[in-house]
C-alpha cells in the first residue's frame, strides 16, 4: 500500500536526521537557548527580511494555536477564522477546552474576506448587548487552507486592514506553509507574512522535519511573556536544540522551499492524470493537497494500491476524496498512482 492521505507519513529529511546524529552527543544549553536555536532563528530572520522578529519553536501545530490564541485572547475573546479552519475541525475542541470559543466564518474553499470579518466586529461592537456575547479578540487563517487553497496578496493585505482597523491580530497558521510557498501559483512570499501577520508560524512536521513548528511573531506587543505561556502549555521543550537542528538544516541553502517544491509538482503530476480521466476537481487547490471526486467503483480500484483521505460523502453517492504529496513522495510511486488513474 502506497499512502498519498497526508503529508506526514514519512520521518524527516536525511539532512536533518544525519545533524542529529553528529550532534547527538554534543552538550549544550537547555529550552531553546542553544547556538542551533539562535542560528535558526537568525536564518528565519534573514528569509523574512526582518531582524526584529521573535522566533520560538514549538512541537506541533495544535500546540502551536492552543499557545498564540491563549496569549492573543483575553477570557470573554475568541477567534474567527473560517468554518473550514484546522481550529474549528481538526483539534478536538483545543482552543474551546481553554476557554475561548472559535467562531467560524461561512466558506466554501477555506479562506475568509475582509469584509466577513468587518460585517462580524461591526455587528458585534455596535450591538446593544455585545457584553453578552464572546467578543471577536483574534483572526486565525491558515495558508493554505485546509482546502488547499491560497490567499492572494491582496486578499491578505485587505484582511490584515480590517484586523488592525478592529484592533485584532492576524495570526496565520502555516502548517503547510512550504508548500504554499513553492506553488506557482503563490503571491506570498515570507517578507509578505511578517509585514501582514501579527504573527505566524513555518510548518517542520509536514514540510520535512521529525516535528516542529516555528512561531513568528512580528508585533511588539505580543512578544512579551510569549515563553511563559509557552511553558504553560508544555510547550518548552527542554532538549529544544532538536527543534533548533531541524529548523537550522530546512533553512540552509534553500532546501525547505526545494523539497516543497518538489512535492507541489508531483501533485500537479497526480491533477492532470485525474483530469485527464475525466475525474472533476473537488477543489481548486494549486498546493501538495489535491481534491477530487469518485464514483464508489473509482475509489474502490483505486483504493485496492493507494491509500487516500476520504473528504465526505456527496449526495449523489460519489465521494470527496484528498491526495496528498510531501517532501519525501516518490517519483516513482507517483508515476505508479497516475498509471492507476489512467485504468479507470
Amino acid at each position: 500500500m502506497t499512502y498519498f492521505q497526508c503529508d506526514y507519513v514519512e520521518g524527516c529529511h536525511p539532512a536533518i536526521l544525519q545533524k542529529l546524529c553528529e550532534s547527538n552527543l554534543e552538550q549544550t544549553p537547555g529550552y531553546g537557548a542553544d547556538h542551533y536555536c539562535e542560528s535558526a532563528r537568525q536564518k528565519i530572520r534573514a528569509a523574512c527580511g526582518r531582524e526584529d522578529l521573535d522566533v520560538h519553536f514549538l512541537v506541533g501545530g495544535t500546540q502551536a494555536n492552543t499557545t498564540v490564541l491563549a496569549a492573543l485572547l483575553r477570557p470573554h475573546q475568541g477567534a474567527l477564522c473560517a468554518e473550514s479552519g484546522h481550529i474549528a475541525c481538526h483539534e478536538t475542541g483545543a482552543i474551546e477546552a481553554t476557554g475561548h470559543k472559535v467562531l467560524p466564518l461561512p466558506s466554501r474553499d477555506g479562506t475568509i474576506t475582509a469584509a466577513q470579518v468587518d460585517d462580524y466586529c461591526r455587528a458585534h461592537f455596535t450591538s446593544d448587548v455585545s457584553e453578552h456575547m464572546v467578543q471577536p479578540g483574534a483572526c486565525y487563517i491558515s495558508h493554505p487552507t485546509e482546502n488547499g487553497t491560497l490567499y492572494t496578496k491582496t486578499q491578505l493585505e485587505e484582511l490584515a486592514a480590517v484586523c488592525r482597523r478592529w484592533g485584532l491580530p492576524l495570526y496565520l497558521d502555516g502548517a503547510r506553509l512550504g508548500y504554499g510557498l513553492a506553488s506557482p501559483e503563490s503571491e506570498l512570499d515570507l517578507p509578505d507574512l511578517a509585514r501582514l501577520c501579527d504573527v505566524f508560524y513555518i510548518g517542520g512536521t509536514k514540510c520535512g522535519a521529525l516535528f516542529g513548528e516555528a512561531v513568528v511573531i512580528s508585533d511588539p506587543a505580543l512578544k512579551k511573556d510569549f515563553r511563559y505561556f509557552i511553558k504553560q502549555r508544555g510547550g518548552l521543550l527542554a532538549k529544544g536544540r532538536l527543534l533548533g537542528i531541524q529548523f537550522d538544516v530546512l533553512f540552509e541553502g534553500g532546501l525547505y522551499r526545494s523539497i516543497c517544491k518538489r512535492a507541489v509538482e508531483q501533485a500537479m503530476a497526480i491533477r492532470k492524470a485525474f483530469l485527464a480521466a475525466g475525474v472533476p476537481l473537488y477543489f481548486d487547490s494549486p498546493t501538495n493537497q489535491q481534491f477530487f471526486v469518485l464514483t464508489p467503483a473509482q475509489g474502490e480500484a483505486l483504493g485496492q494500491d493507494f491509500a487516500f483521505e476520504s473528504w465526505g460523502e456527496l449526495d449523489d453517492g460519489r465521494t470527496a476524496v484528498r491526495f496528498c504529496t510531501s517532501w519525501a513522495t516518490r517519483d516513482e510511486d507517483v508515476q505508479a498512482l497516475v498509471g492507476a488513474i489512467a485504468a479507470l
